[in-house]
């Protein structure tokens, strides 16, 4: 089956069909909204999982997420369309063999264009029921690639390029602020408001999979949140790089 194209004009973040990135026999891709959980937490309420029968598009059951993005985290999701697919693209994600790229607005300007965060990372709790995490030795290792893509004059916000190696819960959030310069927005591991303001400003812009051996690897991008344009385009980000190139 050949991808199924972009809409450019998705206005209505809870409108699943139209957020629509990639489709073939086996995976779907979608622009999952801000603000919305990608699966139910303990006090219940909306979840993206309660509209994902609408991309069944024939198959007797619908898709289910084979990756996690936060709940205030947009952009690519994986999803497998049934269960072969599902084991598939599981274990492309558990051999780290996929390429996932993130785009994030920081506080402040790193002093380096470039650089790693080796920082293991384990939970804060040993409440099943909290996601909130800390740098530790004792940790799972994590590993992220960064680099500067633009910065404001004055260098309050830069916008950086984010390639996490392992996938580790918050493991983005709890590295950047661990390099001193945390996401705009985050009211966990930075200075966002907890009850106002723009929001987290991060965005999950491309995704690899290599998902059929003898095929060039699929690759998608989700355009840039409403949320996100303005603060981007004052670190230089050019009007034409919100949408897919």
């Amino acid at each position: 089956m050949s991808p199924h194209p972009a809409n450019p004009h998705r206005t209505d973040p809870q409108h699943i069909g139209v957020r629509l990135l990639y489709r073939d026999a086996l995976l779907l891709v979608i622009d999952k909204p801000a603000g919305m959980p990608v699966h139910p937490g303990p006090k219940g309420g909306e979840t993206l999982t309660d509209h994902l029968d609408a991309l069944r598009f024939g198959l007797p059951r619908r898709p289910e997420a084979v990756h996690r993005l936060d709940r205030d985290t947009s952009g690519c999701l994986a999803l497998g369309r049934h269960a072969k697919a599902l084991a598939r693209l599981n274990r492309l994600f558990a051999g780290r063999e996929t390429e996932k790229v993130y785009w994030a607005l920081v506080e402040g300007t790193p002093p380096t264009e470039e650089g790693r965060i080796d920082l293991p990372l384990m939970r804060r709790s040993d409440d099943p029921r909290s996601w909130w995490m800390k740098a530790d030795p004792a940790g799972d290792p994590a590993l992220t690639h960064w680099r500067i893509l633009g910065c404001t004059g004055d260098g309050s916000s830069t916008w950086l390029e984010l390639r996490p190696v392992t996938g580790r819960t918050h493991q983005l959030r709890v590295h950047c602020a661990a390099l001193g310069f945390p996401i705009r927005g985050d009211a966990i591991y930075g200075s966002g408001p907890r009850t106002s303001g723009p929001g987290l400003q991060l965005h999950a812009r491309r995704l690899v999979l290599p998902l059929y051996p003898k095929r060039q690897p699929i690759a998608v991008e989700a355009p840039v949140p409403a949320h996100m344009r303005a603060g981007l385009e004052a670190c230089g980000m050019a009007a034409g790089d919100a949408e897919m190139s």
